[in-house]
């Protein structure tokens, strides 16, 4: 950055002299925060039926255990097709939130960083700040992703408890409180944020050796969007695989409330003792499956999304 002032905004500069040239700080990083609800609240709202299938399998192995396609099978026979689609209002809404923290808040603190540390150090040093910059954004992400995200779990666990996100929401305030709502923060936080920075520091890698080989410039739309779906596929199977554990222990600690004075520390301990490395896996096929796909997905969506809203600018620190 030896002809710019050390505290430029390099998204904003970036975007003025791509697409943009009026577009403001908050404009583009409200642009980034909406194409990344788009993406990940469409993604994770097609794949509800893969979700609700994959819950299933992780709180009740005996009944579900001839994987993804038995557990598909078995929910339509016992409960009707309807019921892949439940936890669907809570699941689009989450995520949808989740998302713009996600996405949004990643080229925020890729930025920071770079204000922080400068262009130069920053690009020297990316994997780092791919990692710090994920792990932070996830963790506000999760803030406004853990009430919805148990108010899903409730509903596929039990389909009786509500009809739908508004009656399911409404009831555990009712009858269990706020804290209810974020009794599986710790795990959430224990698999979102390992899963975040896989997701990010994959894909990042991948696209980059691909791009070293095949210059971006070089490259249609259409080619690009191909580099963001193969990223993306192999960014979900890495981060599904790390956050694995974490995620079978939060549909655990969902399906019912605590015991009366019971702590979520103690409730953790418990299931992980249970539970054991062999049946932290459990549902590890489905859940390969549905987020390989939809990470890709996002991927692709987000960065055509940016082009749409011209926020065609992000925080590339590859070489």
């Amino acid at each position: 950055m030896a002809n710019s002032t050390p505290k430029v905004d390099a998204v904003v500069e970036k975007a003025k002299a791509a697409a943009a040239p009026q577009m403001s700080a908050a404009s583009l990083y409200s642009r980034f925060a909406l194409a990344g609800a788009i993406c990940c609240s469409v993604t994770h709202g097609a794949l509800t039926p893969v979700d609700v299938v994959k819950t299933r399998i992780q709180l009740d192995p005996v009944t579900y255990n001839n994987g993804m396609i038995g557990g598909f099978k078995k929910v339509i026979q016992t409960e009707g097709a309807g019921a892949l689609l439940t936890g669907a209002g809570p699941t689009f809404a989450g995520y949808f939130l989740q998302g713009a923290f996600k996405f949004g808040g990643y080229e925020f603190f890729k930025q920071q960083a770079i204000n922080l540390i400068g262009l130069e150090n920053a690009t020297n040093n990316r994997t780092a700040v791919y990692l710090a910059s994920s792990a932070a954004a996830e963790f506000f992400a999760d803030i406004a992703l853990c009430p919805l995200e148990a108010t899903r779990i409730r509903l596929v666990s039990q389909p009786t408890y509500a009809s739908g996100l508004i009656g399911g929401f409404g009831k555990m305030l009712k009858n269990e409180g706020v804290g209810a709502f974020y009794a599986g923060f710790g795990p959430i936080l224990f698999k979102q944020i390992p899963y975040t920075m896989s997701k990010f520091v994959v894909y990042e890698k991948v696209a980059e050796a691909i791009y070293n080989v095949y210059p971006k410039k070089d490259m249609s739309d259409g080619a690009q969007t191909a580099v963001n779906l193969g990223s993306g596929l192999i960014a979900g199977f890495a981060a599904a695989i790390v956050s694995q554990p974490a995620d079978t222990m939060l549909s655990k600690i969902n399906k019912t409330p605590g015991a009366p004075g019971e702590s979520t520390t103690s409730r953790l301990v418990k299931i992980a003792k249970e539970l054991g490395l062999k049946g932290s896996y459990t549902g590890i096929g489905a859940r390969l499956f549905m987020v390989g796909t939809l990470t890709a997905f996002q991927f692709a969506i987000y960065g055509d999304v940016k082009k749409s809203l011209g926020a065609t600018a992000g925080v590339e620190l590859a070489k």
